[in-house]
C-alpha cells in the first residue's frame, strides 16, 4: 500500500469516474476521498461503489478553493497528497516509478512533479505543447493549491521537487460540443486572470516570479506575463503557429490540426474577444473593470 491520500474534485463525472478509480487499484493508496460538488448524476454511487470515500461540499466558486478546503478539512493521515481529476488516470508506467521512488525520496524533496499527456479524440497529442509538467504530488502539510481562477498549480512552502520520468493522461471523453461549450466558460475566467496580470486586479499576479512552482510551471507563468503585453488577436494567431508549426501538432493529423484550432486559437481569440468587450466598457479603469466582473459575471476580485 502506497503512503497518500488521492484527493479528486467532482462535478457531474459519471462518465470519467470509475475509470479513474480503476486506475488507482493498481497504485494501491492508503485512501481515496472524492470531494464532490452537488452532482446531480451518480457520481457520487460510483465513487462508493469504487472503494472512495465521498465528501460532499457546495462548489466555492473555483478550483483552488475547493483543493484547499479539502486540505484544510479532510483528516490526512498519510505522508503524501495526490491531486487529480476525475477524466484522468495514471499510467501503468507511472504507477510502477510511484512504488519503487515514493518511499526512498530524501526529506527535502516536498514535491513530485509528473508528465501530462493530452489525449484528444481519443488520440495521444505528442506534438504541440506535450510535455505539460505539473506537480501533483505532494508532502501534506507543505503544499497548497495556489488562489487563481485559471492554471492554478500547487505551491511547495518548504522543501523541492523531483521530476518523475512517466504520464498521467488527461482523457476527456465529452464530444465536441462539451467541449466547446467549456471553453467558453473557461474565457471568462482566462480573461480576468489576463487583465489581473495587466491591471493587478488582486494582486496575485504581482508576485508570481516569487511563487514556489516547479520550473517548467515557473516559465509557464512568466510566459504568460509576456503573452498578456502582445496586442490583442494577433498573438491567438502567433500562439496558433507556434503550435501548429514549430512545435509540430500537423502531424498529428486531423485531430491534431482540431485541437490546436479549437485550443490554441478559437478559445485564445475568444478570452481576447472577451478583454475587447471588458474594455470597451470601462476602459482602462480598474475600478470600473472589477465593478463590470462583479455585476456581468459573478465575479468579485
Amino acid at each position: 500500500m502506497v503512503d497518500v491520500t488521492v484527493i479528486i474534485l467532482t462535478k457531474n463525472e459519471e462518465l470519467h469516474l470509475g475509470r479513474c478509480l480503476e486506475r488507482l487499484r493498481a497504485l494501491g493508496p492508503r485512501r481515496v476521498v472524492v470531494v464532490d460538488s452537488e452532482s446531480t448524476d451518480a457520481t457520487a454511487d460510483l465513487a462508493r461503489r469504487g472503494g472512495a470515500e465521498v465528501v460532499i461540499h457546495p462548489w466555492p466558486g473555483n478550483q483552488a478553493a475547493q483543493f484547499n478546503w479539502a486540505l484544510d478539512n479532510l483528516p490526512i493521515q498519510t505522508e503524501w497528497v495526490l491531486r487529480l481529476d476525475a477524466d484522468e488516470y495514471l499510467t501503468p508506467e507511472l504507477i510502477e516509478e510511484v512504488k519503487a521512488k515514493l518511499p526512498s525520496l530524501p526529506d527535502d524533496v516536498s514535491g513530485i512533479v509528473l508528465n501530462r499527456r493530452h489525449i484528444f479524440m481519443n488520440k495521444w497529442m505528442k506534438r504541440g505543447i506535450y510535455p505539460v509538467k505539473l506537480l501533483r504530488f505532494f508532502r501534506y502539510g507543505k503544499g497548497r493549491c495556489e488562489q487563481r481562477l485559471m492554471d492554478e498549480h500547487i505551491q511547495l512552502s518548504e522543501g523541492g521537487s523531483v521530476e518523475f520520468d512517466n504520464d498521467f493522461c488527461d482523457h476527456n471523453l465529452n464530444d465536441l460540443s462539451w467541449f466547446c461549450h467549456k471553453h467558453v466558460n473557461y474565457a471568462v475566467r482566462e480573461a480576468v486572470d489576463l487583465l489581473d496580470i495587466e491591471f493587478n486586479l488582486t494582486g496575485a499576479a504581482e508576485t508570481d516570479s516569487d511563487k514556489q512552482l516547479n520550473s517548467q510551471a515557473h516559465k509557464k507563468r512568466l510566459k504568460k506575463h509576456k503573452y498578456a503585453r502582445q496586442p490583442l488577436f494577433l498573438r491567438s494567431f502567433a500562439y496558433f503557429c507556434y503550435r501548429y508549426i514549430l512545435k509540430g501538432a500537423w502531424r498529428e493529423g486531423k485531430e491534431g490540426f482540431i485541437w490546436t484550432f479549437l485550443q490554441g486559437w478559437w478559445y485564445r481569440t475568444l478570452v481576447d474577444a472577451k478583454i475587447f468587450e471588458i474594455k470597451k466598457a470601462c476602459g482602462n479603469d480598474r475600478e470600473k473593470i472589477r465593478q463590470h466582473l462583479s455585476e456581468h459575471y459573478g465575479i468579485s476580485i
